[in-house]
């Protein structure tokens, strides 16, 4: 199929215009639906009032929930040839300054419960989709989005072209290890990843359950590619187990894609899970952080229709990364791969040399163009054009990959490197644990030694010495976990993914007020 040269111009005048596009669902699941037609002409209402007021490169921030508003109001900022900034909406007011101001955006637009987190000084404009919003409760530097479109609501827009590598889209990383980075991304990079995903399978007839957040990669370019496929999404404010289990069934969602401890979490919902006919999921993707293999067992138990699909992608490479086997073996439950195609793969060890074991370096079409503003950091991209991702990866001798931990996550323990993910994974085997998450504690003699969270099983029983004897049965020594600490729940961070920072002050906490057990070290 032909794309378009902006990337926010998706909305393929092929489309019927009065095919279902998006339905909007808000917190009550009360669904507003949106046609094709009508998405396109509000993402064109948006470009041209946005193009009379800001130059060409402009950046334009988006602070919200989910909702057809910011699906069309992203669409409309790029085809006005201004570049997209979507803020982590649940990042503290502060950093949500910061962010915005690295960014450079002098505009934002932001839902009801965000106006009071823009930062003063910017003009702002307030979806009013569900409810209009009186301008005497709004602060004099904010207009509802209803005003803000009134005057070009039948204007025609013709999108700006692109010059190659012009930015489209800064989305910044969560800030887990740092500062968050804004990551530049072209028009073209992810126009290319839209198209050579619709290659790899024809998506019209689906409907796409979105809950993950906007401003995070795993949900917008899985908009994208719903909206260039003709597809019909489904969309929640955000994620909430309950709704997004009474969402599948409602809206007979076919595709869901998610984060592993979303899932973890809709699992929990047991008695509602027992109600609901979710048949008509096919396809499960699962992505942003590896999948267990107990999670994998319980998906598949749970919706014995689907595929699932162990996918992999980072912001700074883009979701076009791994593929089936060249020669039609099938994948290793836990793996994510063999190397797509059209991307080039390597793993470097931690001597810069091409080893089978290492970090996965990427050259493809859809890697960033740079991080912004950031001389302090080291430039993502070798001088050969290689993206470094940060993840180390295991290929076998079949070609195909597996997730072995974050480099930035690997931590040594009496001079042995321990890679958190594997320690998880090898307990996540246990039959009684659902889920598990191991950080580093400092320790006088190994230096930092590793302590783990666990979630139980619904009915499990079993104890700490329990979990310390498996792990020591089944791994070295080394990796076993000096601590074990049962929780019902494992801190869920902005982004969806397990909030190991909070993990580890807790851990640290937890360690101090403790005597040590002997035989620990």
């Amino acid at each position: 199929m032909s794309l378009p040269r902006n990337l926010g111009d998706l909305i393929g005048r092929s489309a019927d215009p009065e095919a279902l596009a998006l339905i909007e669902l808000d917190e009550a699941l009360t669904p507003v639906p949106y046609r094709f037609g009508e998405l396109d002409a509000l993402a064109g209402s948006v470009a041209a009032a946005l193009a009379g007021r800001h130059a060409r490169g402009e950046r334009i921030a988006v602070l919200a929930a989910n909702s057809a508003h910011y699906v069309a109001t992203v669409l409309g900022i790029m085809r006005a040839g201004l570049v997209a900034v979507p803020v982590n909406f649940r990042f503290p007011r502060a950093l949500i300054a910061d962010v915005i101001a690295d960014s450079g955006a002098r505009f934002v637009f932001c839902d009801a419960k965000r106006v009071a987190d823009l930062p003063t000084g910017l003009t702002g404009v307030v979806f009013d989709a569900r409810a209009q919003l009186p301008a005497r409760e709004l602060p004099d530097h904010v207009t509802p989005f209803s005003d803000f479109v009134a005057n070009v609501r039948a204007t025609r827009f013709e999108p700006v072209e692109p010059l190659p590598g012009e930015a489209a889209l800064m989305l910044y990383t969560s800030g887990s290890t740092g500062r968050p980075k804004g990551v530049v991304l072209s028009h073209e990079s992810h126009l290319w990843v839209v198209h050579t995903r619709l290659l790899s399978q024809p998506l019209a007839d689906e409907r796409m359950l979105i809950a993950a957040p906007l401003f995070h990669m795993n949900a917008l370019a899985l908009a994208f590619l719903a909206l260039a496929a003709h597809a019909t999404i489904v969309m929640l404010p955000q994620f909430e187990a309950a709704n997004y289990i009474r969402a599948v069934a409602a809206w007979r969602c076919t595709w869901l894609t998610a984060v592993p401890p979303m899932i973890a979490m809709m699992l929990q919902q047991r008695e509602l899970l027992a109600q609901s006919d979710l048949s008509s999921v096919r396809y499960v993707r699962m992505g942003s952080a590896p999948v267990s293999a107990t999670l994998l067992e319980q998906i598949h138990a749970l919706l014995p229709n689907a595929r699932v699909i162990n996918a992999y992608g980072t912001t700074e490479g883009g979701p076009v990364v791994f593929g089936p086997h060249p020669q039609g073996l099938p994948t290793p439950p836990l793996s994510v791969g063999a190397a797509h195609p059209l991307v080039k793969l390597r793993l470097v060890d931690e001597r810069g040399v091409e080893a089978e074991e290492g970090e996965l370096q990427l050259r493809s079409p859809a890697l960033l163009t740079g991080y912004h503003n950031r001389p302090d950091v080291r430039a993502p991209l070798t001088e050969d054009g290689y993206y470094r991702t940060g993840d180390v990866f295991r290929r076998d001798a079949q070609g195909f990959y597996t997730f072995v931990g974050r480099r930035d996550d690997m931590f040594v323990c009496g001079g042995e490197n321990i890679y958190p993910g594997e320690v998880e994974r090898l307990l996540e085997r246990h039959p009684d644990v659902a889920q598990a998450c191991v950080v580093p504690v400092a320790d006088e003699i190994k230096g930092a030694k590793p302590v783990a969270f666990v979630v139980l099983k619904a009915g499990a029983q079993t104890d700490e010495a329990t979990l310390k004897h498996y792990a020591l049965d089944h791994a070295p020594a080394f990796r076993h976990p000096r601590r074990v600490w049962f929780v019902d729940m494992l801190p869920i961070a902005s982004t969806n993914k397990i909030d190991r920072s909070a993990l580890k002050v807790e851990a640290a906490r937890r360690v101090a007020t403790m005597a040590p057990i002997h035989g620990d070290r």
